[in-house]
């Protein structure tokens, strides 16, 4: 048994479940796997249909980008997956789709208001959309970049990425992650719906008040503050 095989077959199952929650088409979006002990991520291969992957086919990576054991060649987003595992110690699964209402918001170049409680069941913040990339960056090395990026947004807005699991890239497309790679794909599909509420609701009503403090933390706190007593 390959020292991989855990992250591969977590990888692999993970991958499968984007186009089941309908947050991708064709080849589009890729989730991978880490094990910090080895220092090493599994991910989806560059432009394989889903329905041509298998755990073995997971590319084996490390965090500074390099493949370590593979075939294939890994996402092209690998080094952005790489700097932000080698950056975040508790992170253990990254996921990155092109779902319609978050990359909308992406493009817009907009962050994502709390207008409900159902977006503060799950986060206190807006969900932030980090600048457009520079043209330096653009030109140098693209997909660490995009790694800077997303790390220098959370950062310059004094979030951390243990409390915030999900961020939109500007002019890209949004990124999750999560302990584990399945809980990073729950992040984009929890992403993907408060994303097309707030769409809805700007349409029913534009310039929507945002949803106000108090409600904001009795239901984040009722779901995840110390006396939480959402669920079993």
């Amino acid at each position: 048994m390959s020292k991989y095989e855990h992250i591969q077959e977590a990888a692999y199952k993970a991958n499968l479940e984007l186009p089941k929650l309908d947050l991708v088409i064709l080849t589009f979006g890729n989730v991978s796997q880490a094990d910090h002990d080895l220092g090493v991520f599994a991910i989806k291969p560059s432009g394989v249909p889903y329905k041509e992957l298998s755990p073995s086919k997971m590319v084996i990576v490390d965090f500074e980008g390099t493949v370590v054991k593979g075939k294939l060649r890994p996402s092209s987003d690998s080094k952005t997956h790489a700097l932000l595992y080698k950056t975040w110690e508790k992170t253990g699964g990254i996921a990155h789709t092109h779902s319609a209402y978050a990359t909308a918001w992406a493009q817009s170049q907009r962050d994502i208001p709390i207008y409900g409680t159902t977006h503060a069941d799950h986060t206190t913040h807006d969900i932030p959309c980090a600048p457009p990339m520079e043209d330096y960056r653009i030109e140098g090395d693209y997909e660490y970049q995009t790694g800077l990026q997303i790390i220098d947004c959370l950062r310059e807005k004094n979030i951390s990425y243990e409390h915030l699991e999900m961020i939109l890239v500007g002019n890209h497309a949004p990124f999750t992650w999560g302990i584990d790679a399945q809980k990073a794909v729950h992040n984009s599909a929890v992403l993907e719906y408060l994303a097309k509420m707030a769409f809805i609701t700007e349409q029913v009503k534009p310039f929507a008040p945002r949803l106000k403090e108090s409600l904001i933390q009795k239901h984040f706190q009722r779901k995840h503050g110390p006396d939480a007593y959402y669920g079993q």
